[in-house]
């Protein structure tokens, strides 16, 4: 079954619509790049999709050992590159001060680092900076 259709409406502008749920993504060029920078650009939704599979993989993993990461958040900054123009890194930025953990929690918790599918796919051109914070 297919994942999501593309619409290219003009303006530098797609429209991206899940299959499944009927959701709907507008991208936009980004300001370096011709564009407006009003919506994610291509390149917000691949650094941003890292973040949310770290944390969907870190979800999945705390429930399964018993304990929360609701509250948590992340902040996601995109280095771009020249020549090639393209992702050189990618910094993410997880707050868990809100929450205590235990020392096995938070290894449970570095371990989804490396493990979730969006940082698999990126091959090893694409610096992932991940950092998390502990109280």
């Amino acid at each position: 079954m297919e994942t999501a259709r593309t619409k290219y409406i003009g303006d530098l502008r797609t429209e991206i619509v899940h299959v499944r749920s009927g959701s709907v993504i507008t991208t936009d060029a980004p300001v370096d790049n011709k564009g407006k920078g009003e919506n994610f650009s291509p390149t917000d939704m691949v650094a941003s999709a890292l973040g949310s599979c770290i944390f969907t993989i870190m979800g999945i993993a705390a429930r399964e050992h018993g304990f929360s990461i609701d509250g948590s958040s992340c902040k996601i900054t995109k280095i771009m590159t020249d020549s090639p123009r393209k992702i050189g890194e990618i910094k993410i930025e997880f707050d868990f001060t809100g929450n205590s953990y235990t020392d096995k929690q938070k290894k449970i918790l570095e371990y989804c680092v490396k493990t979730c599918p969006v940082a698999l796919t990126l091959n090893e051109s694409v610096f992932q900076n991940v950092i998390l914070l502990f109280k």
